[in-house]
């Protein structure tokens, strides 16, 4: 062992170092010791803590000034942001890691891509759709100039998904037959066959069954293959919705009957999507004719609807 090796462990800082430096410095190395102290904390899971203390070293940061460097910043934002997430407090994380962003693009920091897409992602899950696709639209564009072209297909994916929560059923299409062209070309055989759902989601919308029931096919052609049980139930969802649409109802209501078998198979059941494919199942019987099969599903339902939807 060479000698090295024997003093390694006197460059061990321990946790318990770390609280006893912060009385005895300023400035620049205060504010490192608590980012430092927010990450060991946030590691062992007690967000709070780790909330405050990166709170504690951004205001230090920022009262340096130009004398701070903007990275420490950024990433004491961060920290802000990964804890408030933990703490389910989503679009307060997404605002302050939008604030790590922001720092890190102005420094020209490679970590602010990986950041931005982060942030897109919470953005999304903040239902702060419209923000999702300004930040995302950044990324795919940083993504492809980088050659990154997984990036900016799960850019576009994400992009497309906000897109499709908007309404925006054309622009939706557009980004989820971009990103779908990408995962092709890298030859993600899943990824492709979700975008196909997708587009066949937003086609049935636009209302172009016919060109629905190809994309619909083709995921669920994928998804049976790899025996991805839970996404063939969403494509043969926008399969038959597509088939009714295009006036084979009977076909449609087979799908739906197969749909609504795999939705209540599970033990944890999604009322919501279960309301949603019987009341497609009714409204396939009326167009068969069947009116009291269909008045009957809808009696039914009733029950379920007063406790899922009030």
């Amino acid at each position: 062992m060479s000698d090295d090796d024997e003093n390694s462990g006197d460059d061990i800082v321990t946790e318990e170092m770390l609280w006893e430096r912060i009385p005895e410095v300023e400035g620049l190395e205060r504010a490192n010791t608590y980012y430092e102290l927010s990450a060991r904390i946030y590691a062992r899971g007690q967000y709070d803590e780790a909330l405050a203390l990166a709170e504690t070293a951004r205001d230090i940061y920022a009262e340096l000034g130009p004398v701070a460097p903007s990275d420490g910043l950024a990433q004491a934002y961060s920290a802000i942001g990964y804890n408030l997430n933990q703490l389910r407090r989503m679009s307060e994380a997404a605002t302050a890691m939008s604030k790590a962003v922001e720092l890190l693009r102005e420094s020209k920091s490679p970590l602010a891509i990986d950041l931005a897409c982060t942030l897109g992602e919470w953005w999304f899950g903040s239902k702060e759709f419209e923000k999702t696709v300004q930040c995302m639209t950044e990324c795919v564009q940083e993504h492809l100039v980088d050659g990154n072209d997984s990036g900016a297909a799960n850019d576009l994916h994400l992009i497309g998904c906000a897109q499709r929560e908007l309404g925006n059923f054309t622009q939706a299409l557009e980004a989820f037959t971009e990103g779908r062209s990408l995962f092709k070309k890298l030859k993600e055989v899943i990824n492709v066959a979700r975008c196909d759902q997708k587009i066949a989601h937003c086609l049935v919308e636009l209302g172009d069954g016919k060109a629905a029931i190809i994309a619909a096919q083709k995921s669920l052609d994928v998804f049976v293959t790899a025996h991805d049980h839970r996404r063939e139930t969403y494509s043969l969802l926008e399969l038959a919705k597509a088939q009714i649409m295009t006036g084979l109802p009977e076909e449609g209501l087979i799908a739906l009957e197969r749909v609504l078998e795999d939705a209540t198979d599970s033990d944890m059941k999604d009322f919501e999507f279960i309301l949603e494919v019987e009341r497609r199942i009714a409204s396939a019987l009326r167009a068969l004719d069947r009116e009291e099969e269909a008045a009957e599903i809808e009696r039914r339902l009733i029950a379920v609807a007063e406790i899922v939807e009030e």
